[in-house]
């Protein structure tokens, strides 16, 4: 079940916008842009958003934190095609003690491309689940 405007608005803990151009290796025979790149643009946007609140992934690597993708979701409504620029709105929708939910929108100008929705588990070095360092759920605020 979708939720409100109303609702969706007061989930948003932070959003960010980058854009990117189409490339060529990104696109089928036909100029359209495969189904595989929108997981990359994805991921794009969530490390461009970590970074302008201050951090990085390296850094978090680095101290022993690693976040993982543990659930995609894309919904594809009209081609991207060779050369589009096109913005990807990534938004921070929840934190929890160790997981993460984002959800994504691709727009070329007001047109709607595609949305999408992961959540990313934090781990250790090991593999195992671990607490969400405050610095990364602040940093998004």
């Amino acid at each position: 079940m979708r939720q409100s405007a109303r609702d969706e608005s007061e989930s948003i803990l932070a959003t960010h916008d980058l854009e990117v151009r189409v490339r060529y290796p990104e696109c089928d025979p036909m100029g359209v842009v495969h189904h595989a790149v929108y997981p990359l643009w994805f991921e794009m946007g969530r490390t461009e958003m970590l970074r302008a609140a201050g951090g990085n992934y390296r850094d978090l690597e680095a101290a022993g934190v690693f976040l993982a993708v543990v659930r995609l979701e894309t919904r594809y409504r009209r081609p991207a095609r060779y050369d589009d620029l096109v913005r990807v709105r990534t938004t921070l929708r929840a934190a929890g003690p160790v997981k993460i939910e984002h959800t994504y929108e691709i727009y070329r100008g007001d047109e709607l491309l595609a949305e999408g929705r992961t959540t990313l588990a934090c781990l250790d070095r090991d593999g195992r689940a671990r607490a969400i360092p405050e610095s990364l759920v602040l940093g998004g605020r």
